[in-house]
């Protein structure tokens, strides 16, 4: 050994060893020090009394509380029809799916999901997965990955399911201001007319409550012979004669190439699913790791969303329930001089524009109200734009109205919080 390779050697010996405890905690401590650790309460709903609760947090037993944020916009997780099926299902069948579709095979009730979904959209079929994530995520990855050469166009504000189905299909991305048709326009006129394109973009901004131009973006997709993706996951079961969506409502559904959703929102369970004409789905079906190698959803779980969607595309007592929950805490909020960001959906957010005291405000509401309401901060949004973020419902009562409106008053003034102008 020479003198340079046993120096060489000893550098190597007396080197530091990587600390790696130390690198995931100094990760950790950089969410608290920025005010945006994630704390998930523990809890337990109610059945047939949502939005009563009990929070497990404290030393003194659980309490009770009210859900103001669950994405259980309906409250079909708690309809009688609902858990009805689900228990004649466990009867029935058990309570597993025996792993991967290809593997276990085709549970009947995914087979007749799959075909009240496509029906729901006016699509030749649907494809079901474990997640509104996982659909979005292997769908996005997958088409873009079998068209050579294609270009994704994204809404800036786009799920983050839909912006790494996006990276991971690895081809050319634009990203278009939020809603903003000129300058979707400007990228799709400045693209090479001979490749394959996709826009994707959602219904509903989950944390605003903004609705797209779905209309005006079908026709430049027409004009530039582009694809369509539209994630409906925050509108459908909620809008529409059906609770299609807002591509229902606006009857722009059959100019959609792909419409996705969850059914762990409006309908009350759990799962993805997207709906296409039928070679884009055998596409998808034949191609998407994530979906070949998942293990396919619970049977019991599958046929409560049977129930959720066949009771919601006959009745809209649900649908009118919330519309008319979410215009009353508006009202309120506004009356009350609260900084509401108002928009012409569901979804009630209140700014705060600070993570430290949005999460301060959600702990006061939990621990001295019995108001459950999680602060949304970066990345969900931008730094400066944090919020809180309210979902009334059907069976929010205009008494737990007046007593969440009356909190948020209270605690403005305590922490001497900006109001509305």
């Amino acid at each position: 050994m020479t003198v340079s390779d046993r120096d060489m050697s000893i550098e190597h010996n007396e080197a530091r060893p990587v600390d790696y405890g130390r690198v995931f905690n100094q990760a950790i401590d950089r969410l608290h020090a920025e005010g945006r650790y994630r704390v998930f309460i523990d809890i337990l709903r109610n059945k047939g009394a949502y939005p009563n609760a009990r929070c497990f947090a404290g030393h003194n037993g659980p309490k009770p509380i009210t859900v103001w944020c669950s994405n259980d916009y309906l409250a079909m997780g708690q309809h009688p029809k609902v858990i009805a099926a689900m228990e004649e299902a466990l009867h029935d069948v058990g309570a597993g799916s025996g792993g991967t579709r290809n593997i276990g095979g085709n549970t009947h009730y995914h087979v007749d999901l799959e075909a009240e979904l496509a029906d729901l959209h006016g699509k030749e079929g649907a494809l079901l997965f474990t997640s509104g994530y996982v659909s979005n995520e292997a769908t996005l990855a997958t088409v873009a990955k079998v068209l050579p050469g294609c270009i994704i166009f994204s809404d800036e504000l786009n799920h983050a399911s839909m912006i790494a189905g996006i990276r991971n299909s690895g081809c050319e991305k634009h990203v278009f201001r939020h809603n903003d048709l000129a300058h979707l326009e400007e990228l799709l006129a400045a693209a090479d007319p001979s490749l394959p394109k996709l826009i994707a973009f959602e219904s509903v901004y989950s944390m605003e409550g903004d609705v797209a131009p779905i209309a005006a973006i079908c026709d430049l997709a027409d004009k530039y012979n582009a694809l369509t993706y539209l994630d409906e996951v925050h509108a459908v079961g909620m809008y529409g004669a059906r609770g299609g969506g807002i591509s229902e409502r606006d009857a722009v559904a059959d100019r959609l190439t792909i419409i996705e959703g969850t059914l762990g929102k409006a309908f009350g369970v759990m799962g993805g699913y997207i709906a296409a004409d039928k070679v884009i789905i055998d596409v998808i079906r034949s191609y998407a790791p994530g979906f070949i190698f998942t293990t396919s959803l619970s049977p019991v779980l599958v046929a409560g969303v049977l129930a959720s969607v066949r009771h919601l595309k006959q009745s809209s007592v649900e649908r009118d329930g919330q519309h008319e929950a979410a215009a009353k805490l508006k009202a309120m909020f506004v009356e009350a001089n609260l900084p509401v960001m108002l928009g012409e959906t569901h979804i009630v957010p209140v700014q705060v524009g600070d993570p430290v005291k949005a999460k301060k405000i959600s702990d006061i509401l939990l621990a001295e109200y019995g108001i459950y309401v999680q602060p949304i901060n970066y990345p969900t949004v931008p730094r400066g734009t944090e919020r809180l973020r309210f979902t009334p419902g059907p069976t929010h009562s205009e008494a737990m109205m007046r007593e969440l409106t009356q909190a948020l008053v209270e605690i403005w003034d305590r922490l001497e919080m900006r109001k509305a102008a």
